[in-house]
């Protein structure tokens, strides 16, 4: 089989290719990426040599591109995605391009090579935010209510990859995940820069009261959940995954690896929050748990010391993220 990732530079692309090419040997991958600041082919440097490994440098919203890269490929496993939310807060524009223009580029060309699935990657961002204090959690059957630019564009794809299965017949599935964490994490996001902010003696920025709430889902784990999907999941479907971390809001996440790397609880800054900050995320996986046999495998303390120490072995590679620079 012949699949092509998009985004898969990227922090979980990159995971997810190693992850393919490791547990299925025989088959072959094509990454689209536009290399932007969160794509690094560094993160794939054990696999650039491999003969089943092909990278193509190129935008999604391209279609000669994307047709070029779609060329007897199999199945689509569409990642490329701009994804911070405080940088869709100060810029739309490349959300608005990349997550809803580029998936619908990917799209027609899909359905015109007739492909045989197109998986889409999304959020838990797109249903909203839950209230603290409760037992409600996201499920496939909640509604829509997008808060932020991000997770608009986010909504607006996923409705679109629908649209084209509803409406073309295109072969698709769709996974909703929650927070990912582990190695190659581009160091803007809440784990990494705690912990390179640490490393560097740097205080650790916590908005609000922190009181936030995330599930928190080792990237390995998504990995195995996507591989669910593509191999046994069933056409037309949508499958929350989540990471089972039971209510963990941001200040205990933060003083967690500032007590697993010997961190003082003074370097904590509290700063203003962003506007419309979602107040909680949770995610019940029961769907893909009862239907394909997934469920999430790593305990979130010992892959959290996990990711403390790849960063403490790979100081080079977080600094030229954070801080730019040539390899």
């Amino acid at each position: 089989m012949k699949l092509l990732v998009t985004g898969g530079a990227g922090f979980i692309g990159s995971n997810f290719i190693l992850y393919w090419l490791r547990e299925h040997q025989t088959d072959s991958v094509v990454n689209l990426d536009a290399l932007t600041y969160a794509g690094n082919l560094e993160n794939l440097t054990e696999i650039k040599d491999n003969t089943n490994y092909t990278f193509i440098h190129g935008n999604i919203c391209d279609p000669d591109i994307v047709k070029k890269a779609l060329l007897g490929v199999d199945v689509v496993v569409h990642f490329a995605a701009e994804s911070h939310v405080d940088r869709s807060i100060r810029a739309p524009a490349p959300f608005i391009t990349t997550n809803i223009m580029g998936t619908y580029t990917l799209l027609e060309a899909a359905t015109k090579a007739k492909i045989s699935r197109f998986h889409h990657i999304s959020t838990d961002e797109v249903f909203g935010s839950l209230e603290l204090d409760t037992l409600s959690k996201f499920t496939e059957r909640t509604p829509y209510d997008p808060r932020s630019p991000y997770s608009a564009s986010k909504a607006s794809s996923d409705h679109l990859v629908r649209a084209y299965h509803e409406t073309y017949g295109l072969p698709v599935t769709i996974t909703n995940c929650s927070n990912n964490f582990g190695p190659f994490h581009f160091p803007e996001k809440l784990i990494p820069l705690v912990i390179t902010n640490i490393l560097e003696g740097k205080n650790v920025p916590v908005y609000g009261d922190g009181l936030h709430v995330r599930d928190w889902l080792y990237v390995e784990d998504h990995c195995r959940a996507i591989d669910a999907v593509l191999t046994r999941g069933t056409i037309g479907e949508t499958y929350c995954i989540g990471g089972g971390t039971n209510d963990m809001d941001n200040i205990t996440v933060v003083k967690k690896i500032l007590d697993f790397m010997g961190g003082r609880e003074d370097m904590i800054e509290f700063v203003a929050d962003r506007p419309g900050h979602d107040r909680r995320y949770a995610i019940d996986w029961t769907k893909i748990e009862t239907e394909l046999g997934w469920r999430p495998l790593q305990k979130f303390e010992s892959r959290l010391q996990d990711t403390i120490d790849w960063y403490r072995n790979h100081e080079s590679w977080w600094r030229r993220a954070k801080y730019g620079g040539t390899p």
